[in-house]
C-alpha cells in the first residue's frame, strides 16, 4: 500500500533507545495500571516521573491521597473519574477530557469511578523545578469536544500540549512540555518535530507502528519507547489497522531528586519537611485536617 507522509522535514530523526512493555501491577485501592515510568527499570525520564495507563471499576480507585512539587495529567480513554479536592473543587472527566493539575505546595486530592463498567486513561507526572515547587495549586481542564485536533494525509493529532500539524494547544505547561494524541490510518507515515534539546517518548495505545527507523520491527500497544537524540519523530503505519500512540517531550530540569511516594522534592531535607508539613497540616496542608472527600466517604475509605 502507498505511503503517504505529514509535510515536514527532519534532519535528524530520533531513534528508539529503549523499549519497555508496562505489565499489569495493582495500585490504589483495587485499581490496575500499567506503569512504564516510575518502575523499576525507569526510575525517572527527566522532567517525567510516571507514566501509568489506569483501568478502574468501582468500587476501586484512587481515594484521598496528597501530592507537593509536580504536576499530574489525567487523560480518560474510556469512562469517567470524578476529582475532588480539600479546596473545594470537583469536576468529573470523559472519554476525551484532559486535567492538567498543577500540585504546586501541596493538595489532597481523590480520584474515583463516575460511571459504570470500567474507566481507562492515562496519567502522567511531570516534575517541577526547584522554583516552581511550592506555588499555589491550580488546574486546566479541557473537555474532549475543546481540545485542538488536525488531520493531514492519513495522520489525525489531539494537541493536549505543544504543537503538531500547525495546530496549538491552550494549555500552559509550567515545565515545557508537549503531549501528542496520534492516529495514523493504514498506509500513513508522521514526521513530527521535537525540540532539539528535550526528552521525548513514545506509548502506544492501538495497532501497531515503526518508530524512528523504517527497517525496524513493528511495535504494539503497551510499549513505552524512549527517543534518543534529534529533532522529531518519524513513524509508519504498515500494518492493516489503525494505529494510536501518544508522543511525550519535555524541557528536562536538570536538578537533584528526592522522591517519597506522592512528594517530589530536590532534597531529602525537604522531603522530611513536606511529611512532617503534611502531618502537621501546614505549609499548605492545613485544610487536609478535617476534609474527606464525598467519594471516599461513601465507599468508607
Amino acid at each position: 500500500m502507498p505511503e503517504t507522509e505529514s509535510s515536514c522535514v527532519l534532519e535528524e530523526p530520533r531513534q528508539v533507545v529503549r523499549k519497555f512493555l508496562a505489565r499489569p501491577q495493582h495500585e490504589g485501592v483495587g485499581a490496575i495500571v500499567r506503569r512504564s515510568i516510575g518502575r523499576f527499570e525507569l526510575k525517572y525520564f527527566d522532567p517525567f516521573l510516571v507514566l501509568d495507563e489506569f483501568s478502574v471499576t468501582a468500587p476501586a480507585g484512587f481515594p484521598d491521597h496528597p501530592h507537593r512539587g509536580f504536576e499530574t495529567v489525567t487523560y480518560m480513554l474510556q469512562g469517567s473519574v470524578t476529582h475532588e479536592d480539600f479546596e473545594g473543587h470537583k469536576g468529573t472527566i470523559g472519554p476525551g477530557d484532559l486535567q492538567w493539575m498543577t500540585a504546586g505546595r501541596g493538595i489532597v486530592h481523590s480520584e474515583m469511578p463516575a460511571a459504570q463498567g470500567t474507566q481507562k486513561g492515562l496519567q502522567l507526572w511531570i516534575n517541577l523545578s526547584s522554583k516552581h515547587k511550592m506555588i499555589e495549586p491550580r488546574y486546566q481542564e479541557i473537555s474532549s469536544k475543546d481540545i485542538a485536533e488536525a488531520s493531514e494525509d492519513g495522520v489525525k493529532v489531539r494537541v493536549i500540549a505543544g504543537e503538531a500539524l500547525g495546530t496549538k494547544s491552550p494549555i500552559y505547561t509550567t515545565t515545557p512540555t508537549m503531549y501528542l494524541d496520534f492516529c495514523l490510518k493504514p498506509g500513513a507515515q508522521l514526521q513530527q518535530p521535537i525540540p532539539i534539546t528535550w526528552n521525548s517518548f513514545v506509548y502506544v495505545l492501538e495497532g501497531e507502528g515503526v518508530f524512528g527507523n523504517s527497517k525496524s520491527l513493528p511495535v504494539s500497544a503497551h510499549h513505552l519507547l524512549l527517543l534518543g537524540n534529534g529533532d522529531g519523530l518519524e513513524a509508519w503505519n504498515r500494518s492493516s489497522k489503525t494505529l494510536r500512540f501518544i508522543l511525550v517531550g519535555g524541557e528536562p530540569i536538570g536538578e537533584p531528586l528526592a522522591q517519597w511516594g506522592p512528594f517530589v522534592m530536590n532534597t531529602q531535607e525537604e522531603i522530611d519537611q513536606t511529611i512532617s508539613d503534611f502531618e502537621n497540616f501546614v505549609n499548605g496542608f492545613e485544610k487536609a485536617r478535617y476534609w474527606r472527600s464525598e467519594a471516599a466517604n461513601s465507599l468508607g475509605f
